[in-house]
């Protein structure tokens, strides 16, 4: 087999809107009741997934889950609301909820050169923390059981019990010599306390490890920096991002940073921690510009690329620090600004959008794989169907629901996804 990573992006969806729901995202608060536009917003994920295309990277992506959940409305007793109760129409938009297009928190992933039983293992995230988000890992877990249904090469596991708080890959990195070679886990968990909840709780790490067939002594459990999660890195990937051995992380991005690379230098003696300090780039701008919401890939020539939102590189702090590394001999050789506004101002960057599998193409369902003759439909069907913009007033009204349906059966019949609908 050629393994390589494929990185697996969600497509946004036709409901795609600024209701707030993310308790610790600073970025979703903070545009609570702005008009969202899932058009552009759909438009610029796609354009995203085909300038790593360009690079010569594998691509592969997922469908919107179905919105509106009438089975959550019928659940919470919503079918009727009073539209003046605050908590009423907050709980209604979370059946509403576009956030599957962030598929960094669809599941957990072990590649086969990690695993006992050398399959690739995925185990969905139970995203437990918000109502919003709870509601994904049932359909999230049929697309994947299509997407990777050979089980010669992959196993797919059911979530994690949900008292377990389990965020998926937004917080858990692997790093090895190369993709295909076997490396070391790294899950990276909260604890309780401050402002805003740890999403992702220890045993639900060690749950998944276990699951996944893990070596004990290949998987590393890192505790998370509290101020860091106070500040608004509600994930671990809005302050560190691994590639292959290469480690990118804010100096307090981890309770006990030492500890942590001292870990992983010694479970994996290549690797390269490259450390961006506060007094360079600090916490509230890491978090503010999502530097480290980054894509960090291999390139085809060898070379490791940084994949950043736009608002990144225009942040003074971060390009002072960004032109700085570039100018130097470190791992990182190229950095790559792309446009994911609508995506950024609802918390989500270029890393929020993509879910790394390590696999041959070759046993992938090939209809979640992208070339640009897919892109090009898949362009062409959002131009056509998704709507312009969306008022949060306006989540309820069954004249949009039917918009939203519609569209996305749209999108489903042109990439021949009807299983799913």
């Amino acid at each position: 087999m050629k393994l390589v990573e494929i990185n697996f992006d969600g497509i946004v969806g036709p409901s795609h809107n600024y209701a707030g729901l993310s308790l610790g995202n600073l970025a979703s608060a903070s545009h609570a009741g702005d008009v969202s536009y899932p058009r552009a917003a759909a438009l610029q994920g796609v354009a995203k997934m085909r300038h790593n295309l360009a690079l010569g990277l594998a691509q592969g992506f997922f469908a919107p889950l179905p919105r509106p959940n009438s089975t959550l409305v019928e659940a919470m007793g919503l079918t009727a609301i009073d539209e003046g109760d605050p908590v009423q129409r907050r709980l209604r938009a979370a059946a509403w909820s576009a956030s599957s297009m962030w598929t960094a928190n669809a599941a957990t992933v072990s590649p086969g050169p990690d695993t006992a039983d050398g399959r690739c293992h995925l185990t969905p995230a139970n995203l437990v923390t918000m109502l919003h988000r709870s509601q994904e890992w049932p359909d999230t877990a049929r697309q994947l059981a299509l997407a990777f249904a050979d089980t010669a090469h992959f196993a797919l596991h059911g979530a994690v019990p949900p008292c377990f708080g389990d965020e998926g890959a937004a917080n858990h990195m692997r790093m090895a010599a190369r993709h295909d070679a076997p490396g070391i886990e790294i899950f990276v968990y909260g604890r309780t306390g401050g402002a805003f909840p740890a999403r992702q709780h220890e045993q639900a790490s060690r749950a998944v490890a276990r699951l996944h067939g893990l070596d004990p002594e290949r998987a590393l459990f890192i505790e998370q920096a509290p101020e860091a999660i106070a500040a608004g890195a509600f994930h671990n990937d809005v302050v560190a991002v691994a590639n292959e051995r290469v480690l990118f992380t804010h100096e307090q991005a981890f309770a006990d940073p030492e500890g942590a690379y001292a870990a992983i230098r010694d479970k994996l003696p290549e690797a390269e921690i490259v450390i961006v300090p506060a007094a360079a780039v600090s916490l509230a701008e890491a978090i503010r510009s999502y530097l480290f919401n980054a894509q960090l890939l291999t390139l085809p020539d060898g070379d490791m690329g940084l994949v950043i939102p736009l608002e990144a590189w225009e942040n003074p702090a971060v390009r002072g620090w960004l032109d700085g590394m570039l100018a130097g001999n470190g791992p990182i050789r190229r950095v790559l600004p792309v446009d994911v506004r609508q995506s950024m101002a609802n918390g989500g960057g270029p890393a929020c959008l993509r879910l790394r599998v390590v696999a041959d193409p070759a046993t992938v369902d090939p209809r979640f794989l992208l070339d640009e003759a897919k892109a090009e439909r898949i362009e062409a069907t959002i131009a056509r169907l998704w709507p312009e913009q969306i008022d949060p007033a306006d989540l309820g009204r069954e004249s949009l629901a039917i918009t939203v349906r519609a569209a996305r059966g749209g999108l489903l019949d042109a990439l021949d996804l009807g299983a799913l609908a």
